[in-house]
């Protein structure tokens, strides 16, 4: 009898249990003390499918009555105290979960972590200057570079229990003496691997009080202890910093990383550069980087600092130029906040280094405490070193390694590598395993050079050190006239064969993938190619005037004459970004074009001064970089195609060469082949740091849609 029939059914059920939530607090952790340890709480789950809320205890004594719970949200991320006496500490992380119902399921897991004691206080002393003026009374901080996410305040290090001084923010200070002297011996604790940086705040220089005063000067990495650090804090010290800190900086307080492996790498190398343009203990601008081959700009930085002398030299103060620099020096170049101190400032010119204002910043160097500074107006405040030397002979193809090495494919010679700072390594150049007149060239995951021989018809493979492996040079597999090389996420490697209308894929042990090569798609006289996140090569043609997508199979995915809509004119240079999209460098048009993952092809971007645009480089906003050979300029477009660079592009100075290849750091450099010039520029914190090499940025397994971490921060 059915049940609401007269009857009943002892088989007959009420509603369905509610159940409550699983939590899956991940794990177990490890970590270091004193950086922080990203924790996710994904793999919880709910019966019902309701959302949950997620509450972290980390097992340390972070317990904040009322609320239970350290932090709350499915991912967290939490830095544990040094345990003094301890090799490590182990802590019981728990995850307690709620659903929508007020359910709530809760579980555990580890964090291990290493308990890694504070160097002793090195020798740190210096003195806050502007010219040959030392500046009484100012306050000088100690910081360190945060690892707990960008844009998080820096780390205080002086300790008011030394210092017996602090500000409102509860940060200590030291103050300096009548001749602008200090020392901050004893007075501080860091960690191996944090990188520090002086800021001085206000004072008097002679009789003149300085209030907007900023200065800055990048230590670098923790010294150890027995060292002793002399430096002097001026403006010159406050460029050199501020470009170097910039791709990690939002103002003087709030310098920081993800705290991930290649982001400590990448913030510091871009501390360690800062000592490529000024010398740390004198505080004066370079014109030789220590290593001998590479060119400051020591007129630049100079006139950069005397534009900033208007608020700290007793002879160039105005208190109203003083305020026309801090309102010409704003946030996003001529909208945002305007700092309100120099060091603030010198941060904001170096990331807008193209804005509008600069030429009332200029103008206001009227004076000069620093010699020799610029005859005139440059067309941009970009800071760039050119390096020569180590075989760099009409350098073509570029590409950054995970420790921020640029290697350089040179069309007339052999392989250069520099170091992060520019100075040739060891060995280099590399000529072993049939390297001849090298056009292109990409890193792998291993940190191996792949290297494409366009007149020997070859690829070579060279190690991390320039030695190349056994089975180099590699002349299988149909490869003829290669010009474009590529790494996917797996560690295959791609070679455009110019020669043969062809793709050949190689194994990252050297083994034929392709048979006698891939062909269809369009390809005709293919030229440069990048590789998507679903492991997909796009193909720029430079006879078809169009663009060839295969799959990684090779199967032609773009039809019979690849994409190509009238904007793909003699393409050549050619980059993915974490969507999937293709952005081309269109030469004979003078246009940059985004081709969709679709297919699509979208606008020829033609702003900011293009005009015959050679290579693509994403940064870690996916912001595109484009060289262009016939306006010896840089070009940086956003990632909706809207010119950052200004009017003209970015030229540096000493862009005038025939720049070639271009390829972004995990310092937020930009490195630049000057083909014509037998040099490689570097322009200093001019981007946004970037995951590298860029294989490291694909997924090892390919996604279904073409997406990946190019394009992203490390």
């Amino acid at each position: 009898m059915l049940a609401g029939c007269g009857g009943s059914s002892s088989g007959s059920s009420g509603p369905a249990p509610v159940l409550p939530p699983t939590s899956n607090p991940g794990g177990p952790y490890t970590g270091t003390a004193g950086t922080p340890v990203n924790f996710s709480g994904a793999g919880s789950k709910d019966p019902q499918n309701q959302s949950l809320t997620y509450g972290w205890n980390f097992g340390d004594g972070c317990v904040v009555p009322p609320n239970p719970y350290c932090t709350t949200g499915v991912t967290a991320s939490h830095t544990y105290a040094q345990v003094a006496g301890q090799a490590s500490t182990t802590y019981t992380v728990t995850l307690t979960v709620q659903d929508t119902s007020g359910y709530s399921g809760q579980n555990g897991t580890t964090a291990t972590i290493q308990n890694v004691a504070p160097l002793a206080d090195a020798t740190l002393t210096g003195t806050v200057a502007t010219g040959s003026t030392g500046i009484s009374g100012a306050h000088v901080y100690l910081y360190a570079a945060s690892a707990a996410g960008y844009a998080s305040p820096s780390i205080s290090l002086l300790s008011y229990n030394e210092t017996g001084t602090e500000d409102t923010s509860n940060n200590a200070y030291v103050v300096t003496n009548a001749l602008g002297g200090f020392s901050l011996t004893g007075d501080y604790a860091c960690t191996s691997g944090q990188q520090l940086y002086i800021y001085a705040l206000g004072g008097t220089a002679g009789t003149q009080a300085v209030p907007s005063a900023g200065l800055m000067a990048a230590i670098g990495s923790c010294p150890a202890t027995g060292t002793a650090v002399v430096t002097q804090v001026n403006e010159v010290s406050t460029i050199a910093a501020a470009y170097a800190m910039a791709g990690y900086a939002v103002d003087a307080l709030h310098v920081a990383s993800s705290g991930t492996a290649l982001a400590q790498v990448g913030i510091a190398n871009a501390f360690a550069n800062a000592a490529n343009l000024v010398k740390l203990s004198t505080g004066v601008a370079l014109t030789t980087t220590p290593a001998g081959n590479g060119a400051a700009p020591q007129a630049e930085i100079d006139s950069l600092a005397n534009s900033l002398s208007v608020c700290v030299n007793p002879t160039n103060y105005v208190a109203s130029n003083c305020s026309s620099l801090l309102a010409d020096a704003l946030e996003y170049g001529t909208a945002g906040n305007a700092p309100t101190d120099t060091a603030t400032a010198a941060i904001n010119i170096a990331h807008n280094p193209g804005s509008a204002l600069i030429s009332d910043i200029y103008n206001l160097a009227n004076a000069a405490p620093y010699t020799p500074a610029l005859g005139r107006q440059p067309n941009d405040f970009t800071v760039a070193i050119a390096y020569t030397g180590g075989g760099l002979n009409a350098p073509q193809g570029i590409a950054i390694d995970a420790a921020g090495n640029a290697w350089i494919a040179n069309a007339k010679g052999a392989v250069t590598k520099l170091t992060s700072l520019g100075a040739v390594a060891s060995g280099a150049p590399y000529t072993g395993g049939g390297i001849g007149d090298p056009v292109a060239i990409a890193i792998d995951g291993a940190g191996n050079a792949w290297v494409a021989n366009e007149s020997s018809n070859t690829v070579t493979e060279l190690s991390s050190a320039g030695t190349a492996s056994a089975g180099s040079p590699y002349s299988t597999g149909g490869l003829k006239q290669p010009d474009g090389i590529a790494v996917d996420g797996a560690g295959n490697v791609w070679a455009a064969n110019f020669g043969a209308n062809s793709l050949t894929e190689f194994s990252s042990a050297g083994a034929v993938l392709s048979g006698a090569g891939y062909g269809g798609g369009g390809l005709s006289e293919p030229f440069a190619i990048a590789l998507d996140g679903s492991g997909s090569a796009w193909v720029t043609n430079l006879a078809g005037n169009s663009v060839s997508k295969l799959s990684s199979a090779g199967t032609a995915v773009s039809g019979a004459n690849g994409y190509a809509s009238g904007t793909a004119v003699a393409p050549e240079g050619i980059a993915m970004d974490g969507s999937g999209n293709a952005w081309v460098a269109n030469t004979s048009k003078g246009t940059v074009t985004e081709i969709l993952a679709t297919g699509a092809v979208g606008f020829g971007y033609n702003g900011g001064g293009i005009a015959a645009p050679v290579a693509v480089a994403l940064d870690g906003l996916s912001n595109v970089w484009v060289t262009d050979k016939s306006a010896n300029t840089v070009v940086e477009l956003s990632s909706g195609g809207s010119p950052l660079s200004g009017l003209s592009g970015y030229t540096s100075g000493v862009l005038t060469g025939s720049p070639n290849g271009i390829a972004i750091d995990g310092s937020g450099d930009a490195w630049v082949t000057n083909y014509g010039g037998n040099s490689v520029l570097e322009l200093i914190g001019v981007a946004t740091p970037v995951v590298t090499p860029i294989a490291a940025g694909l997924p090892s397994t390919p996604s279904a849609n073409g997406s990946s971490k190019l394009g992203t921060r490390p």
